[in-house]
């Protein structure tokens, strides 16, 4: 693909992916970062200056890895993804809101998502690189980080799969009220992104929409060395 990411964001399919979000709670964007632009991703991950903090994954039961917090200023192309996605979801997120009887709702620009994350004191970045090597893993989990928390995020593969590593795929679980919980798989390509829901959904069933609980993780590298780029709009407290 070529030119700028904030013009590729803007070209991408965002009427199958706003349809697929509502239908399952996760939609894949196609082709969205160069090769360039994620080696160079991977590269950033040894510039410890660029980090607020490192997380070894196995010393809080969060499986097996580890991944570091961007501070700011954001590296320009996860500000960018952050920036120029947001817009795209706000409409969602607030109609998936609705649906599910929550009155917040979310302003259309994500420096006024910030504003009120940091209003109410969640001022830490939330974008972040994760590293996986041989028998890593991410447990099921959800990026909430305080009382602020828009509805919606996004991570992209900077790693090949299949030559860079094996396994290691994205793994999302839903649990149904009465039901028994549903996984779903999904296989990226390097450059290629998934947005997801952060932990709720709405689905509609015979007497209207309820509510969905989802969890995201990555299954265990069985070889090689898989990075990925989290793109979280809200930040932490």
């Amino acid at each position: 693909m070529t030119g700028d990411l904030s013009k590729r964001i803007a070209s991408l399919e965002w009427d199958r992916i706003l349809a697929e979000l509502d239908a399952r709670g996760f939609a894949t964007t196609g082709s969205l970062l160069t090769t360039d632009e994620c080696d160079n991703l991977q590269a950033l991950y040894a510039a410890q200056d660029l980090y607020r903090s490192k997380i070894i994954m196995a010393r809080h039961g969060f499986g097996q890895g580890e991944y570091q917090y961007f501070k700011y200023p954001l590296p320009p192309v996860i500000q960018e993804m952050r920036e120029y996605f947001y817009p795209h979801l706000a409409g969602l997120a607030n109609r998936w809101n609705k649906l599910m009887g929550l009155s917040q709702e979310f302003p259309q620009q994500l420096d006024d998502m910030l504003r009120r994350c940091h209003d109410a004191g969640q001022t830490r970045p939330t974008p972040l690189i994760l590293k996986y090597q041989a028998d890593d893993y991410n447990c099921l989990h959800q990026d909430l980080y305080g009382e602020h928390v828009f509805p919606l995020q996004a991570a992209v593969l900077l790693s090949a799969p299949g030559q860079d590593f094996g396994g290691g795929e994205f793994v999302l679980v839903e649990q149904r009220p009465r039901m028994q919980s549903k996984a779903e798989v999904v296989h990226l390509d390097k450059g290629e992104g998934v947005i997801f829901a952060v932990s709720m959904r709405p689905a509609k069933g015979s007497r209207g929409f309820y509510r969905v609980n989802l969890r995201h993780g990555v299954s265990r590298i069985r070889q090689g060395q898989r990075f990925t780029a989290g793109i979280i709009f809200h930040d932490a407290a």
